[in-house]
């Protein structure tokens, strides 16, 4: 266990692009392939992986005062110095408690590693109002919103899901001195977007146990939430669409309907019930055949906590979601770059990864996944733990169907494909990195990719112009830049619509059309204005190599016409320049995949003066491509567009 008094240690270490591991992988001992017979999981073995995550969490606590603090590893993450090791002890403390609570609900002497559950969490929730103590938490005064209202936020849920164990027993004392400093910052100001939960939560347990809080802004913040709804089952987390309308809004508003909306505020309730319902027509399509999810948006180290919502529903496929739930689950516990060696998830999306990480996450952040947990409050005989796994849409779909889901509310487009099970998702990027105060991941690989597959985890940006699933053009300061201010502009059922700007010079757009094949796409794409000459380059998606090298091979086609493959032996990439392109390359990268140290893509290069068309076909499958097996695919896109 390292101490607060050690921690200026610890700040001084760093580490390299991808993490170093033990191989510490969950095991599913015992699998029921009756009752789950694509997972092999039940709600024991989920209760079994809860408990392998929290031994990790406490293999650094051997007391009762000790901080849940875990040593920063990257160079994006916080803190970095010890001005903010507070709050990162904060959100350790907070956010392992998502794991402890609903097991603490069945079993209040649970103890681990030699340390009671219970009596930890109390101990640190008592120390939060001690000002003798490293972990006193002062009241807000005049500050803005800040990262203690979200653990704050967090603590309020979990104090809704075992109250009778963590809050109650509390002498009345440290109740008050806790509801006094908590609600001093939630009756205060927020952020505009599902940050405001983070207020109605503490005010919403805080109400439920008599304390006097500002009903008027809880209200407010809770019709503000609610007004954030796009349909289709998503909310708009101001300014990007991604997995905080599940994850937050969606999980959140219903867990509040449920744990307290229904009883004091039934109208506002039912409006998150009802927007919660529609989730379920196309959120659980985003997820591969497998369960895997796909790597898009901010906050990635979350992982899967994207599963949250699925549990909570009524009438849905129960069998389904629980594959859906075990499946993500599994895609990162059964991942040897996962844990770290000391026993703590690593900052990333299996492994360390800076390129998917946000310097407002600290090493604790990652158990924000823990929320995954939660359905841990629903009975066995409930239907998403009774309920036999299945594949639900999945079971319908074979080699050769693609199906696309069009979501006019959010303009997303949601692409499934029936050969290789993968999931893709065509979501809005349209953010400004220029203006001040920008934050410039909200236009960067986790937004602007032209799609995001469950196969294929996006590769970060080369500043050679390597690049995966996107376009990017060589700017007028000589740096290669990605297309991100995008416009969706529809859907015909076959063919997606946009448009697109360089943030550097409004002056070259572009008009973009993806049309969905039996595992690829047809990109029927044109320069249509440009002020000054310039390179742009469009890549495939990327393949991790692993052990070997990735295997290249070059196919000559009908018409004259070539196609370039790539294969890691398990998936295959191939691209055919079909018009309107130059140079074709196969492009081996270092450090930017996060699955791998070493990757490769397919990139084209093209020269363009004028408007320009550029037509390409991009094909993805299991196993290796053939030459007749990409020129029949060619074959079937002669007279598209």
């Amino acid at each position: 266990m390292k101490r607060l008094s050690s921690i200026a240690l610890a700040l001084a270490l760093s580490a390299t692009t991808m993490a170093a591991t033990e191989g510490n992988v969950f095991k599913v001992d015992n699998p029921d392939y009756k009752l789950s017979p694509y997972t092999g999981m039940t709600r024991q073995h989920w209760i079994a992986a809860d408990k392998y995550l929290l031994e990790g969490a406490f293999s650094h606590i051997r007391s009762l005062d000790d901080p849940m603090y875990f040593e920063r590893l990257g160079k994006v993450c916080y803190p970095k110095d010890s001005s903010r090791v507070r709050g990162a002890t904060l959100e350790g403390m907070c956010r392992t408690l998502f794991l402890a609570a609903p097991l603490l609900r069945e079993d209040s002497t649970l103890t681990i590693n030699g340390i009671r559950l219970a009596d930890y969490y109390r101990r640190q929730l008592s120390l939060l109002v001690d000002p003798q103590s490293k972990q006193y938490v002062t009241h807000r005064g005049k500050r803005g919103p800040c990262q203690d209202l979200v653990e704050f936020g967090a603590l309020g849920i979990s104090f809704f899901v075992c109250g009778d164990v963590l809050w109650d027993p509390l002498p009345k004392a440290t109740r008050d001195s806790l509801y006094s400093m908590i609600e001093s910052y939630a009756d205060g100001p927020t952020i505009q977007q599902n940050w405001r939960f983070f207020n109605v939560y503490p005010m919403s347990f805080f109400k439920s146990k008599g304390y006097e809080v500002n009903d008027s802004l809880l209200v407010k913040y809770v019709r503000q939430l609610i007004g954030d709804y796009r349909g289709d089952g998503w909310y708009l987390d101001k300014p990007n669409y991604d997995y905080y309308s599940m994850w937050a809004y969606q999980l959140y508003g219903r867990l509040w309907s449920l744990f307290f909306g229904r009883e004091h505020y039934p109208e506002l309730a039912a409006q998150f019930d009802r927007n919660f319902t529609e989730m379920y027509r196309s959120y659980p399509r985003m997820f591969g055949r497998d369960g895997h999810m796909p790597m898009w948006g901010r906050s990635n180290m979350y992982r899967f906590a994207s599963i949250a919502p699925l549990a909570w529903g009524e009438g849905a496929d129960m069998g389904w979601m629980r594959r859906i739930a075990s499946g993500c689950l599994l895609q990162f516990l059964q991942n040897p770059d996962f844990i770290y060696s000391d026993g703590v998830p690593t900052p990333g999306f299996y492994g360390l990864f800076d390129p998917v990480l946000q310097g407002y996450s600290c090493r604790g952040s990652v158990y924000w996944c823990a929320k995954a947990f939660l359905p841990l409050m629903l009975p066995e005989s409930h239907p998403y733990w009774s309920a036999t796994e299945s594949e639900g849409f999945w079971a319908g779909t074979k080699a050769g169907d693609v199906d696309n889901l069009w979501l006019p509310g959010p303009k997303m487009l949601v692409t499934n494909y029936g050969g290789s099970g993968a999931s893709e998702t065509r979501a809005f990027c349209d953010y400004d990195t220029e203006r001040r105060g920008a934050e410039k991941f909200r236009g960067s690989e986790q937004y602007n990719r032209l799609a995001y597959n469950t196969l294929f985890p996006w590769m970060a940006d080369g500043k050679q112009g390597e690049v995966a699933m996107a376009y990017v053009v060589k700017n007028q300061q000589g740096q290669w830049e990605p297309l991100r201010r995008y416009t969706t502009t529809g859907f015909d059922g076959k063919t997606l619509r946009r448009t697109v700007w360089l943030q550097s010079d409004r002056r070259f757009t572009m008009a973009l059309r993806d049309t969905p094949l039996a595992d690829g796409t047809l990109r029927t794409d044109s320069v249509t204005a440009i002020g000054t000459p310039t390179t742009l380059r469009l890549g495939h998606y990327a393949l991790p190599e692993r052990g070997t090298p990735i295997r290249e091979t070059t196919f000559n086609l009908p018409g004259g016409q070539k196609a370039y493959a790539i294969s890691n032996g398990t998936h295959s990439l191939a691209f055919v320049a079909i018009k309107g392109w130059g140079k074709v390359e196969f492009v081996r990268t270092e450090g930017l995949h996060p699955e791998t140290r070493f990757a490769e893509t397919i990139n084209a290069t093209a020269e363009v003066s004028a408007p320009t068309e550029l037509k390409s076909l991009m094909l993805f499958k299991a196993g290796d491509f053939t030459q007749q097996e990409i020129s029949d695919a060619l074959k079937k896109t002669v007279g598209m567009h």
